[in-house]
């Protein structure tokens, strides 16, 4: 397997497109489109909010189907949830309206929303993006970073990962491009992730393969603890590598396994970096847990930590907030034989061991956290299990963005 450059036309076959069409944004792309030259084979995992979005019951409904899918919609700016039955009906005139512009079936069409909730979708301004991106489509590295930055929305930049992999003496290629910078607190889901594949991989092996690496990538992730009616995260594959059908499980399944685990795990770790207002990405790493469900517990709730969160801001040691975290997880430890390390590239030091505090400069634990990435040591010393989550800084900025996002 090796990191090549692109995102969602890395893969043979896959074209993307990006446009203007006004739908929130005045002064930037928010429509982007994906095309595959092949029918998909696909699955997804999307948002356990019980409020879904009206693109989040599409697209289960097309996915299900199996019918082969050959595009995606994106529009930024309008999330297209807590709209009814006008937000379904309009979901099905853009996969209508897609399939006569692509000359594809309207069932091969998914189309997915990030934005505010609430508004509605001007389906004029829609129609006119679909048939401009129809017409823009491309198989460039370009087109697909273009359609990335369109698919934004607090996000500072885009997010793109792809890699090279064998499957059957062929080489395949998979690439991905995601959004999301707050409302990240996802189960089974992200804001919004599409990934693209050349690879002959059936849909059940591809759902098989996406529900297992969501459960350390994207489920390893909090900016604000809020769930998204919108999160998705959707595979295609067109089998354009021409490697042998990928349907059990092998040394084939396992190397598709992995090369769609590090587009994943490199598109949730900038989600996570690029978090609204953050200055700071902060890894968790738990060590020897009891158990792996304690380990993802445990780590999950020190990110999630307000607290925690605004001392990395601050640049304050305060590791009786991360200790805090742990005991309040609901995992069972003793709290007398953990041991707490704060890591970046600026050094390392230890700051509790046993649950009591060692003496340390101050001076010091300040200068390793003055880095865009902060990484937690926490040694429970209780088992063999380990886990990584994975979260931004508390700033004020991120009231400010949040306070004035439908401005």
């Amino acid at each position: 397997m090796e990191k090549i450059n692109g995102g969602v036309t890395a893969a043979l076959g896959f074209k993307a497109a990006h446009t203007a069409a006004g739908i929130k944004y005045k002064d930037r792309d928010d429509m982007a489109m994906i095309y595959s030259e092949a029918p998909c084979n696909a699955a997804g995992v999307f948002t356990t909010n019980v409020v879904k979005a009206a693109p989040v019951q599409y697209d289960r409904e097309m996915i299900d189907k199996d019918a082969g899918i050959r595009s995606v919609v994106i529009n930024a700016g309008i999330a297209n949830a807590c709209t009814g039955a006008d937000g379904l009906r309009k979901c099905r005139e853009t996969a209508v309206f897609t399939g006569k512009c692509l000359n594809i079936s309207p069932d091969s069409v998914l189309l997915s929303s990030t934005g505010v909730i609430g508004m509605s979708l001007p389906l004029d301004k829609v129609k006119k993006g679909v048939e401009a991106l129809s017409k823009g489509l491309d198989s460039s590295p370009e087109a697909g970073n273009m359609a990335a930055k369109a698919i934004m929305t607090t996000d500072t930049h885009e997010k793109e990962s792809a890699y090279s992999f064998t499957a059957g003496g062929r080489t395949c290629h998979i690439g991905g491009m995601t959004k999301g910078a707050g409302m990240i607190h996802p189960n089974l889901g992200t804001m919004l992730c599409f990934i693209t594949t050349d690879c002959a991989v059936s849909s059940a092996m591809i759902e098989k393969a996406l529900k297992a690496d969501v459960r350390d990538t994207f489920n390893m992730i909090s900016v604000d603890g809020d769930t998204s009616t919108n999160d998705t995260c959707v595979v295609l594959a067109n089998q354009m590598a021409k490697n042998d059908l990928i349907d059990t499980e092998g040394a084939d399944f396992d190397a598709f396994k992995e090369a769609l685990f590090s587009v994943m795990h490199d598109l949730c770790i900038q989600m996570a970096g690029d978090g609204e207002g953050a200055t700071t990405l902060i890894e968790c790493r738990v060590e020897n847990a009891e158990n792996e469900k304690d380990a993802r517990t445990l780590a999950k709730s020190v990110i999630t930590s307000n607290l925690t969160k605004a001392a990395v801001f601050g640049r304050d040691a305060n590791w009786g907030r991360i200790l805090c975290a742990l005991g309040y997880s609901g995992a069972r430890f003793d709290p007398d034989k953990v041991d707490l390390y704060m890591e970046s590239k600026n050094g390392k030091i230890k700051l509790i061991e046993n649950g009591t505090a060692l003496p340390y400069s101050e001076d010091k634990a300040t200068e390793i956290m003055k880095s865009e990435k902060v990484i937690i040591i926490a040694d429970m010393k209780s088992g063999t299990s380990s886990a990584t989550a994975w979260g931004c800084d508390l700033t004020y900025d991120y009231v400010k963005i949040n306070a004035d996002y439908r401005s």
